[in-house]
């Protein structure tokens, strides 16, 4: 598969991907915002480029906006946002604390929305959602385990940008900290799902057969999940 990388005036960086069997142009954008272009082998690139330029206004409807964090806003299921203006303070620094606040702490001259404080703000609140997820989660992972007669080697978590968990054919389960922005019954959609990996890897008819038993209503969950996304404001 060739690939080439270039860069569109008004547009940005576009992926160009040429691919057999292909007949006609393909448009997409990845969970991260990049523009891909999946074109026939024997198309030339310039071609894939005019492909994306026309696209413009689909690309711009689809294309994700920056997200803000607000003060008081609340993060995972015990931490809420605290930004506090300090007439002394030189620069952005961020704190967790016990009782669930994630302060940062930020110069008089600043406005919530500057970058550096939005870039602060967030990676306190990975921090917390991580530690909010090292603490939940493994707990959670044993009892449905527990109840539905699974069995795994191990769990870790991590943040990951594009999936919410995933389990090896060695049985070790991964599960991602942006969890817990969701619901507990998304929670509980998300590890049981990976539970029931231990058993079936494939997403085939014996996989959702199985995974039916715990959530009769399947479509209406996988439905309500797809209104997420692994992120510090998850809809």
């Amino acid at each position: 598969m060739a690939v080439k990388i270039v860069e569109a005036p008004g547009l940005g960086t576009i992926h160009l991907y040429k691919r057999k069997g292909l007949r006609n142009m393909r448009l997409s954008l990845t969970h991260k915002g990049t523009i891909r272009v999946s074109m026939p082998t024997w198309v030339p690139y310039r071609l894939g480029v005019e492909f994306a330029l026309s696209k413009r206004v689909w690309l711009a409807s689809k294309q994700k906006q920056p997200v803000i964090l607000e003060n008081g806003q609340s993060i995972g299921k015990k931490h809420s946002l605290q930004f506090i203006p300090e007439a002394n303070r030189a620069k952005v620094t961020t704190r967790v604390t016990r009782n669930g606040e994630i302060r940062v702490l930020m110069p008089i001259s600043n406005i919530v929305t500057d970058h550096n404080v939005q870039t602060a703000a967030k990676k306190a609140c990975v921090r917390a959602l991580r530690n909010e997820a090292e603490t939940e989660l493994p707990h959670r992972l044993a009892g449905l385990a527990r109840q539905h007669g699974f069995t795994y080697k191990s769990v870790s978590i991590k943040q990951l940008s594009s999936r919410w968990g995933s389990c090896s054919e060695q049985k070790n389960i991964v599960l991602n900290c942006y969890l817990m922005q969701l619901p507990w019954h998304l929670i509980d959609y998300v590890i049981l799902h990976e539970l029931t990996h231990t058993q079936v890897m494939a997403h085939g008819p014996r996989f959702w057969e199985q995974l039916v038993k715990y959530f009769p209503d399947l479509p209406g969950i996988r439905k309500e999940m797809r209104q997420y996304q692994p992120t510090i404001i998850p809809g």
